[in-house]
C-alpha cells in the first residue's frame, strides 16, 4: 500500500494579538475611554431593558460613565490643571467640559429617556471610530461583520451629530418643567442654559448653532403659511423672540436669509 500524505492546508489568517497588546499598552487612555464608551452603551441598554437590575441604577451609571469619559477627554487634551484665568477659559470652551457639566446636571433630576440620548448616540459614535482602529491593529480583514456595522454607524454620523443637537435644545423647556413639577431647583435651568449657551458657541461643533438655525427657518416657514391660525402665528413670534434675548449680544441668532 503506498503511503498518502494530505494536501498541505492554507494558513489560515491569524489576528494580530502581540500588536493589540501593543497598541493597548500605548494607548491607555484611548483604550480606556473605548471600554467605558462600550459600558456605557450596555447601562443604556440596561436602561431600556431592565432584565440586570434595577432600571434607575443603569441609568446613572451611564451619567456617570459620562463624567468619566468627560474628565479622561479633559486629561488628554488640556493636561496637567493650572489655577489661572487662562486655563479657566480653555476649560469652558473644551466641548468634553460641557458634557461634564451636563453629567453633574442631571445626576440629581428624575430619570428621563431623553437625557442619555446625546450621551448614548457621542459614546456609539466615538466607540465605533475607535474599534475601527482596534480592528485593523488586529487584521485588514478581521471581523468583516463588525467592519459593516462600524461603517453603518459612520454613514449616519451626520444625523447622529444633528439627533444630538436637536436633543439638546429640547431639553431645555424639561428643566423648566422640572421646576414646576417640583422635581428639580430652581438652579437646574440657568445650569444647562449655561450648557446649551457653550455648544451653541462650540468651536468643535458646529451643529448646534446650525440646529437652532434650521429650527428658526421652520418655525419662521410654519408660521407664514395662510392655514396657519393667527394665534399660532403669534406664539410662535414670541418664541422666537424670547429665544433670540436669551442669547448673549455677541451670539445672537441670525434671522436666515
Amino acid at each position: 500500500m503506498s503511503d498518502t500524505t494530505s494536501p498541505p492546508s492554507s494558513n489560515p489568517r491569524t489576528l494580530n494579538i502581540e500588536a493589540l497588546k501593543a497598541h493597548v499598552l500605548s494607548h491607555k487612555i484611548d483604550c480606556a475611554l473605548w471600554a467605558i464608551r462600550i459600558l456605557s452603551l450596555f447601562f443604556a441598554l440596561g436602561y431600556l431593558i431592565p432584565i440586570f437590575g434595577s432600571a434607575y441604577n443603569f441609568y446613572y451609571k451611564v451619567l456617570i460613565a459620562n463624567a468619566a469619559i468627560s474628565a479622561l477627554r479633559l486629561h488628554q487634551r488640556l493636561g496637567r490643571v493650572s489655577l489661572s484665568r487662562e486655563f479657566l477659559a480653555q476649560l469652558l470652551t473644551e466641548d468634553s467640559c460641557h458634557y461634564l457639566f451636563y453629567s453633574l446636571i442631571f445626576l440629581y433630576v428624575p430619570p428621563f429617556m431623553l437625557v442619555l440620548i446625546p450621551v448614548v448616540l457621542f459614546c456609539l459614535l466615538h466607540s465605533a471610530s475607535y474599534s475601527l482602529t482596534l480592528l485593523d491593529t488586529l487584521g485588514q480583514n478581521s471581523w468583516w461583520v463588525a467592519r459593516l456595522l462600524i461603517s453603518l454607524v459612520e454613514f449616519q454620523s451626520l444625523n447622529i451629530l444633528r439627533t444630538v443637537a436637536f436633543t439638546e435644545i429640547i431639553l431645555m423647556p424639561y428643566t423648566v418643567l422640572l421646576i414646576l413639577i417640583g422635581r428639580a431647583s430652581l438652579l437646574t435651568p440657568f445650569i444647562y442654559y449655561h450648557f446649551l449657551v457653550q455648544r451653541y458657541t462650540s468651536r468643535r461643533n458646529p451643529y448646534s448653532k446650525n440646529m437652532f438655525r434650521e429650527l428658526r427657518m421652520y418655525f419662521e416657514h410654519f408660521s407664514s403659511k395662510p392655514s396657519t391660525p393667527g394665534f399660532v402665528k403669534q406664539a410662535i413670534t414670541a418664541g422666537i423672540n424670547f429665544t433670540c434675548k436669551l442669547a448673549p449680544a455677541q451670539i445672537q441668532v441670525q434671522s436666515p436669509q
